[in-house]
């Protein structure tokens, strides 16, 4: 899909078209440039598309903070007559170095691996929702590339089956040899020895590292607990929210019921049930033995405001 209209960016995030927490900034960022280009009233513009990109999802921090950098630029500059120029290299800044954060979030992953392992995700956190690799299959696809990794289970993750749909396409497209699962098979999976780690993405992470991500997560998290094994989150530094004392704070976004009583549109439920449908839950810092950014991994007590 092309477009030189911000208010499809808009759209495209909030139907998922466009997922995952940094390539949401990363779009936002985009758009908000897009916005400014050709316009004579700067300010009455980048407001509007402003509060219009910041509604569109309310967990993703990353989007927050590519809007703000890119606020900053524009309280620089002013009205002078390269504003747009000026905003579409911060743009372009913020998704360089998300490349950048990617490969060595990939790199210092690798650090989690004591030998060559089964390995365990949801949701997707490839190059689909980032602008490079990937934030915990960027630690999949390095390590694997590094004979660390023997075989992937991918949840479907539900109810948009992200993993389905985009962790096995690039999986696959990886050579990495890999099977779907049900979400609710990962148990089964721990009892029967079958996975060594787990590793997922975030969209939000407070100061002391309690972390929302995909509904789903959280379930992972305690099962680790209990079985004995490892439970990473794989993340950029622009995905902690150094505003966010705990996860208490973290705002998590529902969807529209639609999306767990149907799917692509075909109905396999009656339309007036009621559905719980949170997008994220949040996985508290004690359950997660390390959380994983371009800066290294940190451990339990988190505390990122050093």
């Amino acid at each position: 899909m092309e477009t030189d209209d911000y208010e499809r960016i808009a759209v495209a995030i909030e139907r998922l078209e466009v997922r995952g927490a940094p390539l949401i900034g990363i779009m936002a960022a985009y758009g908000l440039a897009l916005a400014l280009k050709g316009k004579d009233n700067y300010s009455e513009a980048f407001e509007k598309a402003f509060k219009r990109l910041e509604s569109t999802r309310p967990t993703a921090v990353n989007l927050f903070f590519a809007l703000n950098e890119l606020r900053n630029v524009y309280n620089l500059k002013g009205t002078s007559s390269d504003l747009y120029e000026a905003l579409l290299n911060k743009a372009k800044e913020i998704h360089q170095q998300d490349v950048e954060f990617c490969s060595k979030i990939g790199k210092n992953g690798l650090s989690i691996f004591e030998k060559k392992s089964k390995v365990l995700t949801h949701c997707n956190t490839g190059k689909l929702a980032t602008g490079g690799d990937g934030t915990a299959f960027s630690v999949i696809k390095t390590a694997f590339e590094n004979d660390l990794v023997e075989f992937v289970y991918a949840d479907e993750t539900r109810p948009l089956l992200q993993g389905s749909r985009l962790t096995a396409l690039e999986l696959s497209k990886n050579d990495i040899p890999f099977a779907l699962q049900t979400d609710s098979s990962a148990a089964e999976l721990m009892k029967q020895n079958k996975i060594d780690l787990v590793v997922t993405g975030a969209d939000r992470i407070a100061l002391n590292g309690d972390s929302a991500n995909k509904i789903g997560t959280y379930t992972l998290a305690i099962l680790c607990n209990f079985h004995n094994i490892p439970f990473y989150i794989a993340a950029p530094s622009t995905t902690i929210d150094r505003d966010m004392a705990s996860g208490s704070e973290i705002i998590i976004e529902y969807r529209d019921k639609k999306e767990v009583l149907t799917l692509n549109n075909h109905k396999f439920t009656l339309e007036e049930y009621d559905a719980f449908t949170p997008a994220f839950d949040v996985t508290p810092s004690h359950l997660i033995k390390g959380i994983i950014t371009e800066e290294g991994v940190f451990t339990f007590p988190y505390n990122f405001i050093r």
